[in-house]
């Protein structure tokens, strides 16, 4: 924001150096962003202003923030003003029909004046910051604007058609035509605030003023406007029509009520002083009552504790008083009424800050070193992070989705006695439903990725999902994995994508998938479990569930529970040396019914116990010609292994003739080959 260096010395008691004036108002927060150093004397700084500080985007506000960090005085100018002409309602009404976008409105009349070029003095206060003069009317208004933070308009009384100010919504299409040598005219929608007379829009609210009701050298009557709109519908005016100005600028960072009449008067001064006229007697207004003023406490060791100083209480009440609190202190705590410029403030810690700002932040001490601890490893948010990374490894793409689907998509993925979580939210009409299963959402990707023309996709999320459970609201952590079987065995790939998951997160390889009818959206699947605790469900999307996301291709998907896994992460995990003989591997192809289980094959082997036996893999399944319908060939391999010496081929014979006998018996197995 640009202010001059001798402007915000009128505002002090002892002027105070540009240069000065930039050190201490950085240090308070407001860095100089630049300086231009004018012709005669004056210095122009700019200094960046955030959006919290409204009450600093004037002079008076950063000669306050001056005033507090040295031994200056505030002096502010007299807003008295002489009312001798007649009563204002006479001239103008005032209807007020959106009280919540405009807390206050307020008009005065000012009758006989003169539109001149403005005084020495006038003029070169806006030249000097950096505008540029118009007349004695507008610059007024501007000098009131970057002098008290408030802004106020102008209008040609005469132009105000029936007398009247609107203050309303504009029609769908109502046309407004900007200040400006270059103004484009507007076309509103009823989100837009206007000023209006009898007849038309004659300001936008808050944002530029209209056209139609501008002051001109023939205007002999005057219109003071000076009211204060919601910081929210300024802003989205002012994007949405693209016009930035110096007040939207400060109504969007906030303009209180209280300090609208005082700056109404101030105005109305400077005008007559420098036009002439006679101010009517009274305000017309009409909006919301003035708001209670703020008040709010703070304790005096949790000031210090957070600061890291021992300041007195008396200290601390007199930096308060200081930047315009009515502050006093009673055991240990001080109570304050916030000045009605600081809408920033209504906590503890926000009084914390103001004693720190004017306490100055660089008196504080500074650590020279700073302690570093290394935290230990593991916990849930590395766990997460590992299994995405692995996953990533493995060519599945991390997805990111929202929480809320349709109750028709969670109804496909909920177990008996189940139901879904709804919220009560008219935004969500459509999705109200807490999604009870990742799957939804990473069929919803699959299918927005399919129609855009992007197949064969590996989708894999890590997030909670919800459901109700006897009457009680269940949340769990949940991996979602999506694949399409369009290469080999998918079921397979998937399966060993399953127990790398469950071997990082575990540390076992005991994971066993146990055939299961319970989820409908899942023909055929299964339940996993590591070292015998269910953990989730792997299988392949039934044709329902698929027909209903509209994906022509067979998709596999494992849903795995891991709020258990995660928050133990990471395992304990034994080590072993690797062995120092070789294996001797022996693969057993058999056919069998459909019916018989991987881990049937598994049992039936392993009770006998063989000698030299390490372990049986999985090593394919097959389907199709000379195979007899309802049945299968399960390839399994044995691997034998003596950690003491090699084996030879006539040792593992017998165990491998032992195995074979018990899968025919058991299994009532066919063996086609060895």
């Amino acid at each position: 924001m640009l202010v001059t260096a001798n402007w915000i010395n009128d505002y002090l008691k002892n002027d105070v150096p540009a240069d000065l004036q930039a050190e201490l108002l950085t240090a308070a927060g407001f860095p100089l962003e630049g300086r231009d150093d004018l012709s005669d004397g004056e210095v122009r700084q700019d200094f960046e202003m955030t959006s919290n500080r409204g009450d600093c985007t004037c002079h008076i506000g950063l000669a306050r923030e001056i005033a507090a960090r040295t031994d200056n005085t505030l002096v502010l100018p007299d807003c008295s003003v002489e009312e001798i002409g007649p009563p204002v309602q006479d001239s103008v009404t005032v209807t007020n029909l959106e009280n919540e976008l405009c807390p206050l409105y307020t008009a005065r009349v000012i009758l006989g004046a003169t539109v001149t070029s403005s005084p020495e003095w006038l003029k070169t206060k806006i030249e000097n910051r950096g505008d540029i003069p118009r007349n004695a009317i507008v610059d007024a208004t501007n000098f009131v604007l970057f002098e008290q933070g408030q802004p106020t308009h102008v209008f040609d009384l005469d132009k105000i058609v029936g007398n009247q100010i609107i203050v309303r919504r504009a029609k769908e299409g109502e046309k407004f035509l900007p200040l400006g040598e270059d103004a484009v005219e507007l076309k509103l929608t009823s989100d837009d605030l206007v000023i209006a007379d009898a007849e038309k829009p004659v300001a936008l609210a808050g944002v530029k003023g209209g056209a139609l009701a501008s002051v001109t050298e023939d205007t002999t009557n005057l219109l003071i406007e000076a009211a204060t709109f919601n910081p929210i519908v300024v802003r989205e005016m002012s994007r949405r029509h693209k016009i930035a100005s110096d007040s939207s600028f400060r109504f969007e960072r906030g303009v209180s009520p209280t300090q609208v009449e005082s700056s109404a008067n101030r105005l109305a001064a400077i005008l007559i002083d420098v036009g002439g006229g006679e101010l009517c007697e009274g305000v017309v207004s009409d909006g919301n009552s003035l708001p209670e003023q703020i008040t709010t406490s703070m304790r005096t060791a949790y000031c210090n504790e957070r600061l890291g100083t021992e300041l007195r209480n008396e200290q601390m009440v007199e930096y308060l008083q200081s930047v315009g609190f009515d502050a006093t202190c009673a055991d240990d705590t001080i109570a304050c009424a916030v000045p009605y410029y600081r809408g920033d403030i209504h906590r503890e810690i926000d009084l914390v800050e103001e004693i720190g700002r004017v306490y100055g932040f660089e008196n504080f001490d500074i650590e020279e070193s700073v302690e570093v601890r290394v935290p230990p490893s593991g916990g849930e948010a590395e766990g997460r992070q590992t299994i995405l990374n692995s996953l990533a490894g493995m060519g599945f793409i991390e997805c990111v989705t929202h929480s809320l689907i349709s109750t028709n998509a969670a109804n496909h993925f909920l177990l008996d006695g189940q139901s879904p979580l709804t919220i009560d939210d008219d935004r969500a009409t459509a999705e109200p439903a807490l999604r009870p299963s990742i799957i939804p959402s990473l069929l919803t990707v699959r299918k927005h990725n399919e129609d855009n023309g992007v197949k064969n996709v590996q989708l894999a999320e890590l997030g909670s999902v919800f459901v109700v459970e006897s009457d009680e609201h269940c949340e769990r952590t949940e991996l979602g994995i999506l694949l399409e079987a369009n290469e080999g065995d998918g079921i397979g790939k998937l399966r060993g994508v399953v127990n790398r998951v469950c071997s990082i997160l575990s540390g076992k390889s005991d994971v066993e998938v146990i055939p299961c009818s319970a989820a409908s959206w899942l023909d055929p699947g299964g339940r996993i479990s590591v070292g015998g605790v269910a953990i989730g469900r792997i299988g392949r999307l039934s044709s329902t569930v698929q027909k209903d996301w509209d994906l022509p291709a067979t998709f596999y998907v494992a849903q795995l529970h891991l709020g258990a896994l995660l928050s133990a992460f990471p395992p304990e995990v034994q080590s072993h040396s690797l062995p120092t003989q070789p294996a001797i591997e022996r693969d057993l192809s058999l056919i069998v019914h459909e019916n018989i289980l991987w881990c049937t094959l598994i049992e039936t082997i392993s009770s006998l116990s063989l000698e030299n036996l390490e372990d049986i893999l999985y090593v394919t399944t097959f389907r199709g010609k000379n195979i007899e319908e309802g049945k299968k060939s399960v390839t399994l391999r044995l691997r034998f292994r003596d950690e003491k010496r090699t084996l030879t081929h006539d040792e593992v014979n017998e165990p491998v003739s032992l195995a074979i006998n018990a899968l025919v018996k058991q299994c009532d197995a066919e063996i086609r080959s060895t």
